[in-house]
This record gives structure tokens, sequence and C-alpha cells, in this order.
């Protein structure tokens, strides 16, 4: 497909069909949704391979990109030390994980956590990628399940790696000194973006009168209010890319954080080969803190995942591993790598006790949200 392809797919045909219903034009929120999650036709809701070390080739085979569990099998290993302290302080024995992608991680801390898990629940849209997990997960198929919404209360340590960055945002853009929301339109058969005056506005005020484009993130923090309302006893982690407020709307963040993956490579327009590629947006963890608190739970933590990692005692679990292990491991926790640009932030359930978990007992960040 060439840029800007003549709708050719029944994914176009679906998104212009939406586009056509709303009177022509839908927020890039919906854009987003249905470019990621149609069933069988979104990125993922489809086939395709998505996650692996090596990128897509000509033979269809690779991915399109790699995340820590992948990366190495001593994240979800290190993970699990914070999840058993969890498990321990909450008195609970299961885990919930959002978007568990290959199972990777799922497996990782099976693994290691043995008997301390009674249930590992994996909550996934995607029923391709529930197949594959339910393949990898095979050994543990007894403790196993799968959910595609959440019951009226849980109970356990919740997990989401990479799950915050895949949830529809809404594209907001300064010009000319008046905000608009940025939506996707149809001209000659091609998306292109259309923006209309509204009332949205990014949290801080943007200093300066430049054109200026952002996003705000309105799912994820009804995500952190249904987490609060559903959970009745345990913990919170999030492990994703992104920052705190003040550096996400810094004013010479002026072209927005989406993004595109595909085949290992990076590039900025989701309106172009629609459902081929991961559309993705860095995380306002200071956004997701306060949606989480305002409903009730308690933030625990923030800091770099590097910091996170090490304090849950990634080095340990590396006195034997080979050359090449220790290399993949480093990269999780190298601050050019995985280690600073990625942050965990850690909430607890409402009314329980406040504790410090493993991961923040040094170089906590909660200050700087």
């Amino acid at each position: 497909m060439t840029n800007n392809s003549i709708l050719t797919t029944d994914l176009h045909a679906a998104v212009a069909k939406a586009i056509d219903e709303a009177g022509g034009w839908i927020g890039f929120d919906h854009f987003m949704a249905l470019a990621l999650y149609t069933p069988g036709l979104g990125y993922y809701a489809n086939d395709s391979l998505k996650f692996g070390l090596m990128p897509t080739g000509r033979d269809g085979g690779g991915s399109d990109f790699v995340t820590a569990p992948e990366l190495s099998a001593h994240f979800g290993q290190t993970l699990a030390r914070q999840v058993a302290q969890a498990l321990q302080a909450s008195q609970t024995t299961e885990v919930w994980e959002f978007g568990a992608g290959s199972g990777a991680l799922a497996e990782q801390v099976l693994d290691a956590l043995g008997p301390l898990v009674t249930r590992y629940t994996i909550v996934d849209l995607s029923g391709t990628l529930r197949e594959r997990q339910r393949t990898r997960l095979a050994a543990h198929a007894g403790r196993v399940a799968w959910a595609t919404e959440l019951p009226p209360q849980m109970r356990g340590v919740v997990l989401g790696n990479e799950v915050l960055d895949a949830m529809p945002v809404k594209l907001l853009a300064r010009l000319s000194g008046v905000w608009h929301e940025r939506g996707v339109a149809l001209h000659e058969g091609r998306f292109t973006y259309a923006d209309s005056p509204t009332d949205l506005r990014p949290p801080l005020e943007v200093a300066g009168s430049h054109d200026y484009v952002t996003e705000i993130h309105p799912q994820a923090e009804g995500f952190m209010r249904t987490l609060a309302d559903r959970l009745a006893a345990g913990a919170v982690f999030l492990l994703d890319y992104g920052f705190p407020e003040h550096e996400y709307y810094h004013p010479q963040r002026s072209m927005g954080t989406v993004m595109c993956h595909r085949a290992h490579l990076l590039d900025a327009d989701p309106l172009v080969d629609v459902g081929e590629k991961d559309i993705t947006a860095h995380v306002n963890f200071t956004g997701i803190a306060l949606a989480g608190q305002e409903a009730g739970l308690e933030v625990l933590g923030y800091t770099s995942q590097g910091r996170f990692l090490l304090n849950c005692g990634l080095l340990d679990g590396l006195e034997n591993a080979s050359l090449p292990e220790r290399s993949m491991a480093q990269k999780l926790v190298n601050e050019h790598e995985m280690g600073e640009l990625f942050k965990v932030i850690a909430f607890g359930a409402k009314g329980q006790p406040v504790w410090t978990p493993l991961g923040f007992e040094a170089g906590d960040r909660m200050h700087t949200l």
C-alpha cells in the first residue's frame, strides 16, 4: 500500500462508513479505536505477528516491535518479586494482566511465583492474541483465565505493561492561537486530518502563541476510575513510556507524541496503512495519578523503569546469566534504552493501609507528578 492509500481494505471501508455515519468527521480517538480494535480487522484484532526481536521481512515473517518481556525473561522474573510482595501486603492470591500480548510476561510471572498465584486472569480484546497466549501458557492452564470485561469486584495484583499507550487519545491543535479538536475526515477516498474549534484544553496552559499539537487521555483516565471502582483489595502496577505533566505539555513538544510502529521502524502518520501498524501515544503520568487518586486509589510510587527493576533485584538474577542474556537485560535499565523513557506507577486499593512497594524504596519520583 502506498502513502494515503485509496480505501481498498475492509478496515478502510469500516472506518470510512463510521466517518460517513458521523456526518463526515470523527474524533481522532474514535479513529484510533477503529484502527486498533475493530474485530478481526484492527491492528490488535487481526492475525499479524506483532511482538518479537526481529522486524517484519518481505516474506511476512518477523514482528513490528519488542516489549520488555520478549526482550528478556529477567523482566518478568524481576517484576514477580514485586508482585509477590504486593500479594502478601494485600492478602490476595490473584493476578490480573491487561493486554498480555504474546503471553511472555504472564509466563515469566507464573513460572517465578508458582503456587503463590491461584488464578491469573488476562483481560484482552484480541481473539487472535488470546489463542497465542493460550498456547504459550498451556503448562499453567489450570490457573489461567481470560476475560473481555471486568467483573463487579476484583481482588489481587493488577499488571499493565505498555497498555496505557495503546488507549485511544484525543488530539488537540492550537492553530493561530485557537484550540481545535483534530479529527479524521475523508477527502477523495483518503483519510485526512480535519480540525474543529473546541472548548477542550490540555490540563496545563501551554506557554507561547506558536502552533501546537498534543493529546489528552480521557480513556486512560476513565480506565483508572474503573479500576478504582472494581478493585476491592490489591495493588496496581502500570509500566509504560511517558512523562509527568509538566514535561508532557512542554512548549517545545509542539508536535505531540502520537507515533506508529511497524517492522521495528517509527513513523508519525497514523492515517496510512490503517490496521497494518501500531498507533500509540505517550502517557501523561500526572493525569493517570490524579485520575486514580481522585477515584479512591492510593498512589504508592512512581519512578523510572530502570530504578524500579534495580530496586526489585534485577542484578541479583543475572549472576549466572550468559553474556547475551546480560546484554538484553541491560536494555531494560540503561537510560538510553528503556530504563529512563519507561516509567512505573503503582496504586493501592482504596481503604487499604499504605505500604511501600519494593520497586520504589529508592529513587521514588512522586514529587515530580
